[in-house]
């Protein structure tokens, strides 16, 4: 089911027969590295919450592709800058769907300026997507696994957050404190049994990166000299989500130190 900011809906839901599939929601779904996590799930057969903000044309090719992978979906649209939108798509969610094993927490924008330029106009627009936007998530998702007895939530990072870089300092801070919220939430829910992850998966060529990916340097600071896969982060990811025993991590998806 996909909602619009008022309520209504505009994709039918899944009609769940039988043993239901197990269940995730991806923010930021409709192109990139969401994307390449809906397929990844998919193809292990699980039944996919594809959330789009206003690329609903990008979110529906998202959802061909996953099920011609082998899995199932529905369209979620949401502003994640706002909580009642928010609050709507995981309400939207709950009642299609049985049981969540999994949240990811991908969607986030981009920028690039120099510190001494930064408007703040575009400052407040970063953090209020990436920062305030994934608090807004994890504030929504958390009671429907708190009530079912656990679940995995896990947030997209970046490297950027631990180490700065020049031109990115709304993004570099809105990802530096994606750690504490993370860890700070694994602490507040893990005696329930709700585990909470940050995945950095590097480098990956994606709309958020144009004009900025670093093609043709020989990445001298990776070890490998090489970024990673956009799918073998994404299967990283999966593989994650199902892990029973893992919280409060920062899992580092290429070559270079943190």
């Amino acid at each position: 089911m996909a909602r619009s900011s008022s309520g209504k809906s505009t994709v039918s839901p899944h009609i769940f027969r039988g043993t239901p599939r197990p269940a995730v929601l991806v923010t930021g779904a409709s192109g990139g590295i969401g994307r390449a996590i809906s397929l990844a799930f998919g193809a292990i057969g699980w039944h996919i919450g594809i959330h789009y903000s206003r690329n609903k044309p990008a979110a529906e090719s998202t959802l061909r592709q996953v099920r011609a992978a082998g899995g199932t979906g529905d369209l979620y649209q949401a502003d994640i800058r706002k909580w009642d939108s928010v609050q709507h798509m995981i309400d939207a969610w709950g009642t299609c769907v049985p049981t969540t094993a999994a949240f990811i927490c991908n969607a986030g924008i981009a920028e690039r300026s120099l510190l001494v330029r930064q408007t703040e106009r575009t400052w407040h627009e970063v953090i209020a997507t990436n920062l305030t936007g994934t608090f807004h998530c994890l504030r929504a998702m958390a009671p429907p696994l708190l009530a079912h007895g656990g679940g995995s939530i896990i947030v997209i990072g970046s490297h950027t957050g631990f180490h700065g870089a020049t031109g990115q300092a709304a993004y570099a801070t809105s990802k530096a404190g994606l750690i504490g919220l993370v860890k700070s939430a694994a602490w507040e829910w893990g005696p329930q049994n709700v585990r909470v992850n940050l995945v950095l998966p590097g480098w990956q060529k994606t709309g958020l990166t144009t004009g900025i990916f670093p093609e043709g340097t020989g990445w001298p600071d990776h070890a490998l000299h090489r970024p990673p896969s956009l799918e073998e982060a994404a299967r990283t990811i999966v593989h994650l989500a199902q892990l029973k025993d893992v919280s409060g991590q920062v899992w580092n998806c290429d070559s270079r130190n943190l």
